[in-house]
């Protein structure tokens, strides 16, 4: 018996099973060039491959939101064109445009510095696999032969990979990359199979045919257990379904405390397809509506139009409040129809607000869409990267003009629209009571504000261990900024993931948050551990978290207190 101790639980659960190795077949396409009499030929193979490859989607769809997002990606405009100008201008064969323009999406995703978007570039991956397959006429399942309780072992996982799976045998997934927004991650959660992600060489840890226990909750790998060890992570496993059960029953019920303190829990979403999933999943609102994805999966600037149909379809399908943040994209986030300018450090340099100031024509080009969705819903404006009360000014006083144009020409949109800050930076914490009385509602962004104010760049792997929201001064960052928004009666929420942190959770209550915002698959456990505090216990630990002097001391008080 070995044990492996991991982290990144893509998902929560245990599993029992045996070992299925899985190795991604690499198909590479042939290099040919080809006449000009056979580039119609090729623009048909390719149309059929996208008809092909939709159609499947449609299905998968049915069970899933995440091959509802693939369908607009298969037939994305941006796309095609790339395609057919290889095959037209360049004289390249169906298979190898695609594989070039599938490499340069995957380029530009693959070098932002937001998680998520940067992680959609397995998306992108995924897309021109099921299109490759389609245009060489390839239909495997390697799963085809599974029938008895199976973990999955693979480098990595991609949403068609899954989709052969039967989920009646499939019982977990352990891949040695991704991250916790990736694919595998929002599979594993929306199927909730337990799966943990980024385990370094676990392929050569394991064998096929190995029984193997997954337990995310302790984030363990144990191999080959003995008997004593089976049954009793049997019995675990059992008092997790049941435990679950209980989370579904308290689905429509209030985030209240044993002594009535009732909060409200949102979800983050950087999709449609994600909006439906949190309604799904009992969200109270949207806390953070990630507006980029209308930019990086798009060939030029989204017209007014497409944005405004995109922000009312989300509000029409949550009928609760959306807070969507103004585009957040800089240097490190590149555009194929934009160049920005190299920077030597884009963390800090001319991104999210400040090019939405400057680039004034493409920021009211979205307000105009923001304010003309808000007649069909609570839609709620934030946003990012504000350092000053004279940003904010600014950002509203292009909103004002923008709702005079909209008055002129007779369009109805929300007077009253609330309009907010992403809290991110030190000097927003340090001005936040000046903020405070200006901005209708602050929302914390607990990933960015981490490392701007420990000054630790959360994707570099040499120091990654500094990176950590427990510290005091992330701590007392944070409950200044709620003081903040008390003492000015404005609402306090949190986008992070710090909000959905077990530990964090009665931190933040008793700090007096008023809005957590999660992955949404968390919002059911979230609710559940709230109901089982007292508020008045909260507002105590809140208070001695943040006399503590290490994370060190704070994670220790916290460890006594749960035990």
């Amino acid at each position: 018996m070995k044990t492996i101790t991991t982290e990144n639980a893509a998902s929560k659960g245990i599993a029992i099973g045996k070992v299925f190795l899985f190795h991604q077949e690499t198909i590479a396409a042939d290099t040919r060039l080809i006449l000009e009499a056979e580039q119609e030929n090729e623009l048909q193979r390719y149309q059929k491959a996208v008809t092909e490859v939709c159609a499947e989607l449609e299905e998968l769809a049915k069970n899933s939101d995440i091959f509802a997002a693939h369908i607009e990606l298969a037939q994305d405009v941006m796309l095609q064109d790339s395609v057919f100008t290889k095959i037209q201008s360049e004289c390249k064969n169906a298979e190898l445009a695609l594989e070039e323009t599938i490499s340069e999406l995957v380029q530009v995703f693959a070098e932002m510095d937001d998680v998520y978007l940067k992680e959609r570039a397995d998306d992108i991956k995924d897309i021109g696999k099921r299109l490759m397959y389609a245009l060489k006429g390839i239909k495997t399942n390697p799963f085809a032969d599974v029938q008895e309780d199976t973990i999955v072992v693979a480098k990595d996982l991609a949403p068609s990979d899954t989709a052969n799976m039967d989920f009646q045998f499939i019982k977990g997934f352990i891949t040695e990359t991704g991250g916790m927004t990736s694919h595998v991650c929002i599979m594993a959660r929306s199927m909730e199979i337990p799966a943990f992600v980024g385990v370094a060489q676990i392929q050569s840890q394991v064998q096929n045919g190995d029984e193997i226990i997954l337990d995310t909750m302790e984030q363990k790998i144990i191999c080959n257990p003995d008997a004593q060890t089976k049954m009793a992570y049997q019995q675990k496993a059992k008092a997790y379904e049941e435990q679950k059960a209980n989370l579904q029953a308290i689905k429509d019920l209030p985030a209240k405390t044993e002594d009535g303190k009732v909060v409200e829990l949102f979800a983050n979403v950087g999709s449609i397809a994600d909006v439906e999933n949190a309604c799904k999943k009992g969200a109270e609102g949207i806390g953070l509506f990630r507006s980029e994805f209308l930019y990086m999966e798009n060939q030029h600037f989204p017209t007014e139009e497409e944005q405004f149909l995109a922000y009312k379809k989300a509000v029409e399908l949550m009928q609760r409040p959306i807070i969507i943040r103004t585009l957040d994209i800089g240097g490190d986030k590149a555009l194929s129809y934009h160049t920005f300018e190299k920077e030597e450090n884009p963390f800090l340099g001319w991104r999210a607000i400040r090019i939405s100031l400057e680039m004034k024509q493409m920021f009211q080009t979205q307000l105009r869409a923001l304010l003309r969705a808000s007649a069909y819903g609570d839609i709620r404006i934030m946003y990012p990267m504000i350092i000053s009360v004279d940003e904010f000014l600014q950002a509203n006083a292009i909103l004002e003009e923008c709702k005079k144009q909209l008055q002129e020409e007779g369009i109805a949109f929300d007077e009253n629209i609330q309009t907010g800050i992403m809290v991110e930076t030190p000097a927003a914490v340090l001005c936040a009571e000046d903020l405070a009385q200006v901005v209708d509602f602050f929302s914390i962004g607990t990933n960015d504000l981490t490392q701007y104010i420990l000054a630790v760049d959360r994707g570099n792997e040499k120091i990654k261990n500094l990176y950590n929201t427990f510290h005091p001064a992330v701590l007392r960052a944070i409950r200044t900024v709620i003081q903040a928004g008390k003492k000015y009666g404005k609402l306090v929420g949190m986008c992070g993931e710090f909000a959905s942190d077990e530990k964090a959770v009665p931190i933040l209550l008793g700090m007096g948050l008023d809005e957590f915002s999660m992955v949404a698959a968390e919002i059911a456990k979230v609710k559940y551990q709230i109901r089982h505090l007292d508020y008045a216990q909260c507002c105590v630990i809140a208070e001695e978290v943040c006399q503590k002097h290490s994370v060190a001391e704070v994670q220790h008080y916290l460890e006594n207190i749960v035990s």
